[in-house]
């Protein structure tokens, strides 16, 4: 068991003695009026900003039409908005009454969405197009708590009389408020916050119980950890109906004073990089992901002098942030050399990269999965500070975190403050705290399940604690077990293998079966290039071929060198058709449904194991070198 030492990194400041988390804005407003709070883009006027005293006007406004509904406190309403101002004065018009906010994928589909409205009970519904709203009706799940939706863009469509009321945004908080019955009471510190719906990768989605005590521990175990203040700038990207980004790019911000800048789309990243210029970059590893495919295949196209000076900056910066770092001292000459290569590299290499991540990027932070070895190594060693961390939706999210002078990117760092960790059996990992959620809502036999004696929470990851710091093995109801008996961890590989621009999804399975299977989405420009060295076109019926997959075989295998030998896989299926949350593939926050998956390739499966092509022995040295028997 451990705890993070008794020595902050920043100070709380402010926040001390803040109990709810309508507070933090009241409190900044009060402190910096003036500064910026949010920034996004219009197409006819280009970037808005508004500075936090307009904002707390602003949420004042939906306070008072949310009042005007006469809504009992700990009533839910629920938000399905994009990223942006509309998105948080729902958030904090809800918290400022008593009432629970729920949060929705905007990308999630309709049946999802309105099956969460009707567990949670919600009474109000905040969205984007009226459309959404008829999608979500057509799903036909009765929803008879919904008084009332409210469209954020264009015209509210008719209500009909069986459904809730239906209003447009401007109109609603234009209406007169109405006369109140009795007054709303304030939250209460151990009051429910939220109500945050899991992914749902193996069965309907569960809601977790947050509760401001809960939220607010973490933001101040955060601030403690990071030195953030007035002075930053955050690019926001990750959807608020996750909790990553709600507590670390939303909550965090506001108890900081930093300013929080919205994409235009994933699609223009790298246009509001330039044009934001941030100091600190919230992410999911998919995005640094492609940033670092994006990087790769630049140098491909510039030639073998531009492949190799990459190659070289990441090898000599790798080795001196090692160092810095104190993971390894390597030779007193390797340093002398490094030390003598890194102002030439630096100047031809890094300071390129960083400024296409605006020029200004001071922390980068990793979470929500593994980062790839490769894509922490070359970032890390061109100068761009990436911090991965771990945590949970029912732990609100940050169990622990890596920093910028204690970081060791094979882990995920060392637990936060007033977090506890421990391992239990099977390897799992255990955790206790403040931060950890009141259960799940109205599923009191999940809740005893996921609850251990004394509090401890099961996270039903696998995990190592070495010299304080964690390390995440797999999820253990994921971890393969062969017919052989070898134990794999699925997403590892998955992650090492994505770090090829070629694949761009992954998938590995074979669990009960004598070796692995990989199906993968490749990139469309790269499968072009990809079958032109084997002299085919880029049709998708090539992927088919004998040829094609043995030479992406090969190109996994050499990917997954650095893993035991029985981690080979022994068939690979190829694919253009990505995997969506559309065609139930993969959940709101892009996690693999690994039982959908199984059934949509069950027919190629039986194929492959049937043929029962033979995988490497156990001792097998040459682990890229593909199974000389043919592929089915």
């Amino acid at each position: 068991m451990t705890t993070e030492s008794d020595t902050p990194v920043s100070a709380r400041g402010s926040i001390g003695d803040v109990r709810t988390l309508d507070q933090l804005l009241v409190r900044r407003a009060r402190l910096t009026p003036e500064a910026e709070a949010y920034r996004w883009f219009e197409p006819e006027t280009g970037w808005r900003s508004l500075n936090w005293a307009e904002v707390a006007i602003r949420v004042g406004r939906w306070g008072e039409a949310l009042r005007g509904l006469g809504l009992p406190a700990g009533s839910r309403v629920a938000i399905l908005l994009p990223n942006g101002i509309d998105a948080v004065c729902a958030d904090q018009a809800n918290l400022a009454l008593g009432l629970v906010s729920v949060p929705l994928h905007a990308i999630d589909n309709p049946a999802s969405i309105a099956y969460i409205l009707a567990d949670s009970e919600a009474s109000a519904l905040v969205l984007g197009a009226p459309t959404q709203w008829a999608g979500i009706a057509a799903a036909g799940v009765p929803l008879p708590a919904l008084q009332l939706v409210i469209c954020s863009q264009g015209e509210a469509p008719a209500a009909v009389s069986s459904g809730p009321r239906l209003a447009s945004l401007d109109t609603w908080l234009a209406a007169p408020a109405a006369a109140q019955t009795k007054e709303a009471l304030p939250p209460a510190e151990e009051g429910l916050a939220a109500i945050v719906y899991t992914s749902g990768t193996t069965g309907r989605p569960k809601g977790v119980m947050l509760s401001h005590r809960n939220i607010l521990s973490n933001v101040k175990a955060v601030l403690e950890r990071f030195e953030v203040g007035p002075g930053d700038v955050f690019l926001s990207m990750l959807p608020l109906s996750h909790t990553f980004e709600r507590t670390i790019g939303y909550y965090v911000p506001i108890a900081a004073g930093a300013c929080v800048a919205y994409i235009r789309s994933i699609g223009q990243i790298n246009e509001d990089l330039q044009a934001v210029r941030p100091t600190v970059l919230v992410s999911v590893p998919r995005i640094y992901e492609r940033m670092y495919a994006a990087l790769q295949q630049h140098a491909e196209r510039a030639g073998p002098l531009q492949r190799h000076l990459l190659r070289l900056a990441e090898a000599v910066g790798w080795r001196r942030f090692c160092r810095g770092q104190g993971l390894s001292r390597g030779s007193r000459l390797a340093g002398l050399s490094d030390a003598l290569l890194w102002p030439l590299l630096e100047r031809l290499v890094a300071t390129r990269l960083r400024a296409m991540l605006g020029g200004r990027l001071r922390v980068a932070v990793s979470g929500g999965a593994p980062l790839s070895s490769a894509v922490a190594h070359c970032f890390l060693g061109l100068g761009v500070p990436v911090l991965q961390g771990y945590g949970m939706t029912e732990t609100s999210p940050v169990v622990a975190a890596n920093t910028l002078d204690d970081n060791d990117p094979a882990t995920v760092g060392r637990p936060v403050r007033g977090v506890e960790v421990r391992i239990g059996d099977n390897r799992e990992l255990l955790v206790r705290g403040p931060s950890v959620m009141r259960g799940y809502w109205r599923r009191p036999e999940d809740t005893a399940r996921a609850s251990a004696d004394g509090g401890w929470l099961h996270t039903g990851d696998q995990a190592e604690l070495k010299n304080g710091r964690l390390r995440i093995i797999g999820r253990i109801k994921e971890i393969i077990v062969t017919s052989t008996g070898e134990k794999i961890a699925p997403g590892d590989l998955e992650t090492a293998i994505t770090a090829d621009p070629l694949f761009e999804q992954a998938f590995v399975t074979g669990d009960s079966r004598p070796f692995l299977t990989v199906f993968a989405v490749v990139n469309a420009t790269q499968w072009k290039s990809f079958a032109a060295t084997l002299g085919l076109g880029p049709e998708a019926a090539n992927l088919d071929r004998p040829a094609v997959r043995e030479a992406a075989l090969a190109r996994v295998r050499q990917l997954l060198r650095s893993f035991p030998v029985y981690a080979a896989p022994n068939a690979l299926r190829l694919t253009l058709d990505k995997w969506t949350v559309e065609n139930s593939l993969i959940t709101p926050t892009l996690k693999l449904k690994r039982n959908g998956l199984e059934a949509r390739f069950a027919a190629s499966l039986r194929e492959i194991y049937a043929r029962g092509t033979a995988r490497p022995a156990a001792g097998a040295q040459d682990t890229a070198t593909p199974s000389s028997q043919p592929l089915p």
